[in-house]
């Protein structure tokens, strides 16, 4: 198929192909209830059909002034025939009005399981992609495409797409119809769809090139909404509003701009349509006018005509009416599909295995990386750490310090040389089974809504119970402000902790991490920004959780790092100095310059 013919298929039936084939597996299970939903469709497409008859009978054999044959209907008197299509008429709508409710009650059913379904599996999708995805994304962006574009593509999966394969079918039983009553009427009634039709291709293709670009807006201006209140703290504290404002402002202007040439063009092709349907009806009216006084047909088969050709026309009616909400929700489904179809750069291998019992020997054997190839950030990297041994890992900012806990944490891979645990490289492992060996304490604490005990509980990748959440806050130093708050361990965390100090969400970090019981544990930078007294707590913490593990310390506070069993002094992406704080002290390089630059000022942690 060319891609011309590509694009105009995609134009009258905007990416619905693609879609439905994405999500076809989403519909199993559901099959019974989408069968039915179907069949009930069909049949209201049947009523559909039988509408017109009764009336058709009424004129012909009813009313007096009118002439026609009935076939074996003409045994019938007339007030019997009356009543007979009196009520054959109400059974028809009411059948018909069942129908179509069955139809759509399943169709939303289905939808709405299936709407369920593709957004939880999207947002562990988007889980699982690799930071560098991430680093490149907005998180407005992503959310809009989480929320609002998987609501909308459920118009287009279920809701759009199935009722007009049964609108196909609509047009399909009454083209049969007119052509079996007279198929000479039938053609000069249809004459005006191939112009139609040429319309709603050229009006068509600009909807939807309209839609996909406002969708796309529509996800820059959520990114930017939610980056200015993600930051608001420095948004006030800089005086920032009036420029937030106006940077939110423009984006919306853009955005109204598209959806108000999207309206424009939908309006014309409603239009367009309105004024070809009037140019086949006025058709039907003279020559079929003409066929009834000639005698060719009956005044009925005019009727029924003249309906199943506003019928005929509906369908092309409606498109022409929702054809801009379809695109957009066309759009929508593209774009949820992308996310979905979006590979993980770091992923299990095909012969992964399940990470043995680890003791927790860690070596980086020839390490390079970047997160831009002309842009290295670590280069050669050996070290060899044996179980056990606290390593604390300094350096001026930007030397590849929580780069190189990241690569251990295999949030990254390599693009060079290996990092194994216990002689396995770590790609040879699945993902979940080598962070369940590692513990991680992050220097921005997630915190959930929740209770603190189910914050807590949150690192421990199993059922914990109460006495084990306590005695993984006590070790952490945390046990003491829980038991101050109004309902202790139950106490409800407000959004991203706000009503906890920075020390405290670090201690329920390190509480996290002892119930992870691993044993390695990666500490990124988990003094930063605390004052004298949580520093002090939260390094308490810290040594008492190393007992036993093999740990990775990165900090800058290097009267932190002097009790580590181990220094790594990194600069320009390389392990420059390797050794005690006293040998590296008697060494002199840039470790000790660090240290001797530092020393005003510097406060004695409380071990």
């Amino acid at each position: 198929m060319s891609s011309g013919r590509k694009d105009k298929l995609s134009e009258v039936m905007p990416s619905l192909g693609r879609i439905m084939a994405r999500l076809a597996p989403y519909l199993r299970g559901h099959y019974g209830v989408l069968g039915g939903s179907v069949l009930a469709l069909l049949a209201a497409t049947a009523m559909k059909l039988l509408e017109p008859w009764p009336l058709k009978f009424v004129i012909d054999r009813v009313v007096p002034s009118t002439v026609g044959e009935a076939g074996g209907l003409a045994q019938l008197t007339p007030m019997t025939l009356l009543a007979l299509c009196a009520g054959g008429l109400v059974a028809i709508t009411g059948l018909k009005a069942l129908f179509q409710y069955l139809s759509t009650v399943g169709f939303a059913i289905v939808g709405n399981r299936v709407l369920t379904q593709v957004r939880s599996d999207l947002f562990r999708h988007l889980q699982t992609l690799s930071l560098g995805f991430h680093a490149r994304a907005r998180s407005g962006d992503l959310t809009m495409r989480l929320v609002s574009d998987v609501g909308m593509l459920k118009e287009t999966a279920v809701t759009a797409a199935l009722p007009l394969a049964a609108n196909v079918a609509v047009l399909v039983g009454m083209l049969g119809v007119m052509l079996w009553l007279d198929w000479r009427l039938a053609l000069l009634a249809l004459s005006p769809l191939p112009v139609l039709w040429l319309v709603s291709l050229r009006l068509t293709r600009r909807i939807r090139e309209v839609s996909r670009n406002q969708r796309r807006r529509e996800g820059e201006l959520a990114a930017t909404g939610a980056e200015t209140m993600a930051g608001i703290r420095t948004v006030q504290a800089m005086g920032l509003e009036d420029r937030a404002t106006e940077i939110f402002g423009a984006a919306g202007k853009r955005d109204l701009r598209a959806g108000v040439k999207g309206k424009r063009l939908s309006a014309g092709l409603e239009r367009s349509v309105d004024v070809l349907t009037g140019l086949g009806l006025a058709i039907v009216l003279w020559f079929g006018s003409l066929q009834v006084m000639a005698g060719r047909i009956s005044p009925g088969d005019l009727l029924v005509f003249i309906t199943y050709l506003k019928n005929t026309f509906r369908p092309v009616r409606e498109y022409a009416k929702y054809t801009a909400r379809l695109a957009k929700a066309a759009a929508a489904g593209e774009r949820v599909v992308a996310l979905l179809d979006e590979e993980p750069e770091v992923r299990d291998a095909p012969d992964a295995m399940r990470a043995p019992p680890l003791e927790g020997r860690v070596a980086f054997e020839d390490v390079h990386f970047g997160y831009a190839p002309d842009l290295p950030t670590l280069k050669g990297v050996w070290v060899d750490v044996p179980p056990h041994q606290l390593v604390a890992i300094t350096g001026p900012s930007g030397t590849g310090k929580s780069t190189f806990v990241s690569l251990l944490l295999r949030l990254y891979d390599p693009a060079k040389g290996r990092i194994c645990i216990d002689g396995h490289d770590l790609r040879s492992l699945t993902l979940a089974s080598l962070r369940a060996n590692i513990a991680f304490v992050p220097q921005e604490t997630l915190i959930l809504n929740g209770t603190l005990a189910e914050n807590i509980a949150l690192g421990a990748g199993r059922e914990v119970s109460q006495e084990e959440i306590e005695r993984a806050a006590m070790l952490a130093d945390a046990h003491g402000f829980i038991s101050a708050q109004p309902q202790g361990y139950e106490t409800e965390t407000a959004e991203r902790g706000v009503t906890l100090s920075a020390g405290q969400r670090q201690r329920i970090a390190i509480a996290r991490a002892a119930l992870r019981a691993a044993p390695i544990l990666v500490l990124d930078e988990p003094t930063v920004g605390l004052d004298r007294a949580s520093e002090a707590a939260v390094a308490r913490a810290i040594f008492r959780l190393a007992k036993g593990r093999t740990t990775f310390l990165v900090t800058h506070d290097l009267q932190l790092a002097a009790r580590a069993d181990r220094i790594l002094h990194l600069e320009g992406g390389r392990v420059v100095e390797d050794g005690d704080h006293a040998t590296l002290l008697a060494l002199g390089g840039r470790y000790a310059a660090m240290w001797n630059e530092g020393k005003e000022g510097r406060h004695v942690i409380v071990g």
